[in-house]
């Protein structure tokens, strides 16, 4: 696997123990092309960047040592971890996203995100589950890498978590209290940002950022039979 270099300056000084590095945070870049994003990624006066980027041919380039902090996660939560800067290595992959023209990611994109992520996870003993998207970690602010991401498919090399059926679930039981039931599952897989006994109106983007994730046929914020059911499988 050939990796290029073009190192950011945007990162922190300090270097970082490898026992630092718990999670790997799936991105994309958002822009119009593979150039421009390079070039923001590039810039000291954007303030942001990523360790590694994917292009749409499978190239990878670092952008940022392993050992530095890269600055790609902002804001974010997961589990006990706020702003997981510090705890995570951020890897981009080019796609205009939802502002630009929303695209599915490549073949030769995948699987050379497939070899990094399996290269990463071996050197830094990185738990399956804590391969996670940018809209896991802020589901308030960000949508990426979004409902064409293939997290099914990634989890069949082990990065990422994907939901088994285990026999039948009783929807009846909870279905007075499916919201409560539906958060307090949410919040046993790692999601922040809501209370699990009071509603509040941003709560539809953390249904809908659950749903990007496992069950992008059927992203509408709302949480129907199948989407609380694969939140029982996860959090069960």
């Amino acid at each position: 696997m050939k990796i290029v270099q073009r190192l950011s300056p945007n990162q922190s000084k300090n270097l970082r123990s490898f026992r630092d590095i718990k999670f790997i945070i799936i991105h994309y870049t958002g822009m119009q092309s593979e150039i421009e994003s390079i070039k923001r990624l590039l810039n000291p006066k954007s303030k942001v960047s990523c360790h590694y980027l994917i292009s749409r041919n499978g190239k990878i380039i670092q952008m940022v040592k392993d050992t530095r902090v890269a600055w790609h996660a902002g804001k974010s939560k997961w589990k006990k971890f706020t702003n997981l800067n510090k705890n995570s290595l951020g890897i981009e992959l080019v796609n205009r996203g939802h502002k630009y023209g929303y695209q599915s990611f490549s073949n030769k994109q995948i699987i050379s995100l497939i070899q990094l992520c399996k290269k990463l996870k071996k050197k830094y003993l990185i738990k399956r589950e804590n391969f996670l998207g940018h809209s896991d970690i802020a589901p308030l602010r960000k949508n990426d890498p979004g409902e064409k991401f293939p997290w099914e498919s990634l989890s069949t090399h082990n990065i990422g978590m994907w939901y088994k059926k285990r026999g039948n679930y009783d929807f009846a039981v909870i279905k007075k209290k499916i919201e409560i039931h539906f958060f307090k599952n949410l919040h046993k897989i790692g999601y922040g940002y809501f209370s699990i006994n009071k509603r509040n109106s941003k709560d539809k983007k953390i249904i809908k950022s659950f749903q990007r994730h496992y069950l992008p046929s059927n992203v509408t914020g709302r949480i129907d039979q199948k989407t609380f059911i694969i939140s029982h499988f996860l959090a069960h």
